[in-house]
């Protein structure tokens, strides 16, 4: 067998430096998917997620242009944990800007009453909402339809430029500026609110309305009458401002199309 390498390597030089760049590129890759959304739910099997990550592989390769490094002399170690490391910070990033719907789709579900109504989701291995996984799942559907798996792998291809593969330093400022993290994470809160606003207002007034119930006729028992009047009157909010609400959803990706 080693022989059969000595005759290979004499036939293709680069040979050892293309495979030992595939494994870093490989490993960034697997960072990338552990916390990119889309790939990171667990809906996807694990073989297939290997399969997608060594397709991705072979094709960004010759991309990375690996013979400008063929003279690599420190720890191969270190650069597949550090390219580990930087596919991680990636796909956390990336993953920031959809966490601000769960968020949104979080308040709503708790101003509309429905925090009892859950089930188990795959991705979290937890307990849900239910309405809080169809509006994560059609915020999926939107960022899917505008292009954001192109954007993703555009942010991982500009990660080579930003840190090459036998770099031993990560440029944080760079990858991971403290400007960008601010924006992203007070974006997450804002968006959120912005999505349910309608309903915690229309919800707020309902309260009010209640509140004045309660003190002019104190024998009607307001407590029970908010359970049966707060998931109507959000469901019907949400049916009725759903294109808008899809509006703001796809404003909100279109607003980082340039970022990620």
């Amino acid at each position: 067998m080693d022989q059969l390498y000595a005759e290979i390597l004499k036939i293709f030089p680069m040979i050892g430096t293309y495979f030992m760049a595939g494994a870093l590129v490989f490993a960034r890759i697997l960072g990338f998917f552990r916390f990119a959304p889309i790939f990171c739910r667990k809906e996807i099997p694990g073989m297939v997620k290997l399969a997608m990550a060594l397709l991705v592989t072979i094709m960004m390769v010759p991309l990375v242009s690996p013979e400008k490094m063929a003279s690599y002399n420190d720890s191969f170690m270190l650069s597949l944990l550090l390219n580990i490391a930087v596919g991680a910070m990636i796909g956390y990033m990336a993953r920031l800007i959809l966490i601000a719907i769960d968020c949104g789709a979080e308040m709503i579900n708790m101003q509309m009453g429905l925090s009892s109504a859950t089930t188990l989701d795959p991705t979290s291995s937890g307990q849900v909402s239910i309405l809080t996984n169809i509006i994560s799942l059609m915020g999926i559907l939107i960022f899917i339809n505008l292009g954001g798996v192109y954007w993703l792998f555009k942010a991982l291809l500009r990660s080579f430029e930003i840190f090459p593969l036998f770099s031993v330093h990560i440029p944080l400022m760079k990858i991971a500026n403290m400007s960008l993290l601010i924006k992203l994470s007070s974006n997450t809160l804002f968006m959120g609110l912005q999505i349910a606003s309608p309903i915690l207002l229309a919800t707020l007034a309902q309260d009010i309305i209640l509140g004045v119930i309660s003190r002019t006729a104190p024998q009607v028992n307001v407590f029970q009458l908010s359970f049966l009047f707060k998931p109507v009157l959000g469901a019907a909010i949400m049916v009725w401002i759903l294109p808008m609400f899809m509006n703001v959803i796809e404003q909100y990706f279109l607003s980082f199309a340039n970022i990620i």
